[in-house]
């Protein structure tokens, strides 16, 4: 079976951003994402989780998007317009696609 070259983007922010987060994606051209609870996790402050978290968010999402190589600085500046000024993870990774027709 052929796969087709594609990249998997997973940006983790602050809850309260993901409607920001997606919106500045939708307006770079993403057609597609999927969003996950995250937990929790540890990081340069410590170990967090989403229990007993005090904030005016719920906690953390993720939010997952594959798309064509040829997309992914667009997207990426989109993605840190909004991930720069707040708590957030960006992470890119090369993935294979069955059907590239729908990304």
């Amino acid at each position: 079976m052929q796969t087709h070259q594609a990249k998997r983007v997973a940006i983790i922010i602050e809850q309260v951003m993901e409607s920001r987060l997606t919106g500045a994606l939708e307006d770079a051209g993403v057609t597609g994402f999927t969003i996950l609870p995250v937990l929790g996790g540890s990081g340069r402050s410590g170990a967090w989780s989403r229990e007993g978290q005090v904030s005016r968010g719920t906690g953390m999402v993720q939010v997952v998007c594959i798309i064509r190589p040829e997309r992914l600085d667009a997207m990426l500046e989109a993605a840190f317009a909004v991930v720069e000024r707040h708590i957030g993870v960006v992470t890119v990774s090369d993935c294979e696609v069955l059907r590239a027709e729908r990304f």
